[in-house]
């Protein structure tokens, strides 16, 4: 099986930034151009991002969407895009821009029928992210509770997603390391792939994930390179 590195560009206000457990007052800026930021993970090896329009994610504006084409155009590599998808038009415009896959986050906990329709539009284009406290999922922004994770993952999986991205809310930002017990209960609990998000301070951490269930194939990696505990190519190796 690969297993896919999604290196993480986060961004809110048109820079490219790191929230500690998703709170938007807790935040690190790492650069004033999130299409450099691209650039260079692209450059290192990186063959898919996982961009974030966190703008749309906090406030419903999705002012950074434009640059999935910046990013697709300066690097070629494949985009994974979330952030705010609260429409069918939001969600063919992120892929109108060039984003290989979009996530759908909160719309997909208020408004299930959503994702169905999604699916039938845009078929493996479409993943859902599950961010969880505990086993309660969180939602806009991850400022309300919004139903129990493995009710919603029966739910999508009966629908037909193909990818979950599952974000444990207690361990994204912290450096400490990913929830490997929780995440083999989600995969266990589907039969879609899943993508692990929250929590990766080490190298020893990739070997982990990418051993961790057949059906957890990527993982999300955003504080832990622009922090510096480990580089894009080393992160590629130990997982290749």
């Amino acid at each position: 099986m690969t297993f896919t590195l999604y290196p993480a560009v986060d961004i809110r206000g048109g820079r490219a930034v790191r929230l500690t457990q998703g709170r938007a007052d807790a935040e690190t800026v790492y650069d004033d151009d999130p299409v450099a930021a691209a650039r260079r993970f692209a450059g290192a090896g990186a063959g898919w991002l996982h961009v974030v329009d966190l703008d749309a994610a906090f406030d419903g504006e999705p002012r950074n969407r434009h640059l999935i084409a910046d990013i697709v155009a300066a690097t070629g590599v494949a985009v994974q895009a979330s952030g705010g998808v609260r429409t069918m038009a939001d969600l063919d415009a992120s892929i109108g821009y060039g984003a290989r896959r979009v996530v759908i986050g909160t719309m997909a906990l208020e408004e299930p029928s959503f994702v169905a329709a999604a699916v039938a539009a845009h078929g493996d284009k479409v993943a859902v992210g599950l961010d969880a406290d505990g086993t309660t999922l969180k939602a806009r922004g991850w400022t309300t509770e919004s139903g129990d994770l493995f009710a919603a993952l029966h739910r999508f999986t009966t629908m037909g997603v193909a990818r979950f991205v599952f974000t444990d809310i207690s361990r994204d930002g912290m450096l400490t390391g990913p929830n490997v017990a929780r995440l083999r209960e989600v995969a266990d609990a589907t039969s879609a792939k899943v993508t692990a998000s929250g929590g990766v301070a080490s190298l020893d951490d990739l070997r982990t994930l990418a051993a961790a269930h057949p059906r957890v194939d990527g993982a999300i990696v955003g504080k832990a390179l622009y922090a510096g505990r480990f580089t894009l190519d080393e992160a590629l190796a130990v997982t290749a």
